[in-house]
């Protein structure tokens, strides 16, 4: 087994800008294609979540307003109630269909990468080592296989806010104004905290990718380890990349504390 000191960079990392390739893109858009019914039915449950959510403040407000005028009540209380159970009803509807697409869109990921590793044969091992292969099947195919129920999502994410403001432009026209006006500015921080996500991201999978393979080929020689007494300098070989996994933890946070102090100005 190799007993290099100095762990060698995965050579077919992408750089952190550029992670969102082609390639992935087209991945991305397959696996969507792949859990299509599962999405559709996520995207029409979002829909309707949002469309009672918006419509139960104006429910409530009707019925309070009736009840401090001491008139009848009794029908848009019952709305309200329906409301609040359908919302009930919808949101548990939207965990089911949400966890159900993303562990099929995982499950069929790994089995795409298995089926191209295995057509690969031993050309996959000068690529990527056992341990970067296995961390990239078991804890980037789940991450990645949450992308098609969040684009599903999408289109309800953004009815909601629509939505508010339309509410909030009927409510006080000046309201909604003052809102569209930093709208452009939570724009641009909304942009810079997914760019520097994106890039903590694979800072981290990338050396995370380096460790798992170092790991694996660790304990594919336990015996000749073993048998050379050198335990120690493959403990600190494995575990050398463990400060620039800690640095790139670290600033995934900074970057989390950043945007959170931005939101706050802006607000």
């Amino acid at each position: 087994m190799t007993t290099v000191s100095d762990a060698a960079p995965d050579p077919v990392a992408p750089p952190a800008r550029d992670l969102l390739t082609p390639r992935a893109r087209a991945l991305e858009r397959a696996a969507l294609r792949h859990g299509g019914a599962h999405c559709a039915a996520l995207c029409l449950v979002s829909l309707a979540s949002t469309a009672a959510g918006l419509l139960l403040p104006a429910v409530l407000g009707r019925a309070l307003d009736l009840l401090l005028a001491g008139d009848p009540a009794t029908r848009w209380v019952a709305r309200a109630t329906a409301l609040v159970l359908l919302l009930g009803v919808l949101d548990a509807a939207a965990g089911v269909l949400s966890g159900t697409a993303d562990g099929r869109a995982a499950a069929w990921l790994r089995r795409l990468v298995t089926g191209q590793v295995l057509a690969l044969g031993p050309r996959a091992a000068d690529r990527f080592g056992a341990g970067d292969l296995a961390a990239r099947l078991v804890g980037n195919a789940a991450q990645a296989g949450t992308s098609p129920a969040a684009v599903a999502a999408l289109l309800a994410a953004t009815a909601g806010p629509v939505g508010g403001v339309v509410a909030l432009g009927i409510i006080d026209a000046r309201l909604a104004l003052v809102l569209l006006a930093g709208a452009p500015l939570l724009a641009l921080l909304l942009r810079a905290l997914a760019r520097d996500t994106t890039a903590c991201v694979g800072d981290y999978q990338r050396v995370q990718g380096r460790m798992a393979a170092d790991l694996a080929e660790a304990v594919g020689g336990h015996r000749t380890i073993a048998a050379a007494g050198t335990q120690d300098r493959e403990t600190a070989r494995v575990l050398r990349p463990l400060p620039e996994l800690s640095r790139a933890g670290h600033r995934m946070w900074h970057v989390q504390g950043r945007a959170a102090a931005r939101a706050v100005t802006v607000a």
